[in-house]
């Protein structure tokens, strides 16, 4: 499309001597707001919004079979779907790819450091909770990503456990809030004509060539990490990137 043409041709101009059309740093967010109990039907609820970029998140338990080869153990799920009025480029239908990986990007950050202990929501022989996470895209104007993770552990870190009695979940009673082991956020760069920054606009994605995406935790350890696109990261870069998330990781959490 020409219009996308005219927008990475312009954020590049911009890149090369190190300015943003907004006026931020390289690695500067934008203007971070989270809202926690939006949703009173959910177990836990969670509006984030990184700039214009807005993703609901809303936690549901359900009674389940744990799965053949974690027999003792619950089940922990993220789905996410793009509302058709989020994005013009976003179309009715199934998930697509875009949908499928933003909802793993989020889980493994959430499953690869352990936030969730699986192990309690085992209930009995054949029985445990379902902990099911929904991400709902309500506006894109740029990294889903690290707006959907802020979603996912705001939620999580507002979620109360329905009581189990007589073969059926109490949803009006609860036994407690939901043990959490770690708090988890997520940082995502963009390589565009060879700069790197952080928090990327609508625009800036279009001109990027490549994604990093870091999770980290309490504990300032990186648990999980994603690539995406066709460029490729230096050990310098990615050595930068790392000490980079690690940071604005920090600062991510406290807002949790």
């Amino acid at each position: 499309m020409i219009l996308n043409e005219i927008k990475e041709e312009y954020v590049v101009d911009l890149l090369k001597a190190g300015k943003r059309s907004d006026g931020r740093g390289l690695m500067d967010y934008r203007d971070i707001k989270i809202e926690k109990g939006l949703l009173h039907n959910a177990e836990g609820s969670c509006l984030a919004q990184i700039g214009d970029t807005k993703v609901l998140a809303g936690i549901k338990f359900d009674i389940m079979e744990p799965y053949r080869d974690r027999p003792l153990e619950g089940v922990l799920q993220v789905n996410s779907e793009f509302l058709t009025a989020a994005h013009p480029d976003f179309n009715p239908g199934p998930p697509d790819e875009r949908s499928i990986e933003l909802a793993r990007v989020v889980d493994r950050g959430i499953r690869s450091a352990n936030a969730v202990d699986t192990k309690k929501l085992f209930i009995a022989e054949k029985k445990a909770y379902g902990l099911f996470i929904d991400l709902y895209i309500m506006d894109h104007s740029g990294n889903l990503i690290d707006t959907a993770g802020l979603a996912a552990m705001g939620a999580l870190l507002d979620c109360k456990v329905p009581k189990y009695e007589n073969e059926a979940l109490v949803r009006t009673e609860f036994v407690g809030k939901l043990a959490l082991a770690r708090s988890v956020s997520i940082c995502s760069f963009e390589k565009i004509s060879g700069k790197l920054i952080l928090d990327a606009s609508d625009e800036e994605e279009v001109a990027s060539d490549g994604r990093l995406s870091l999770a980290t935790c309490d504990g300032d350890f990186i648990c999980a990490a994603q690539k995406s696109g066709k460029a490729a990261f230096s050990n310098e870069e990615f050595s930068q990137l790392m000490d980079a998330a690690l940071e604005k990781g920090r600062e991510l959490r406290k807002l949790l």
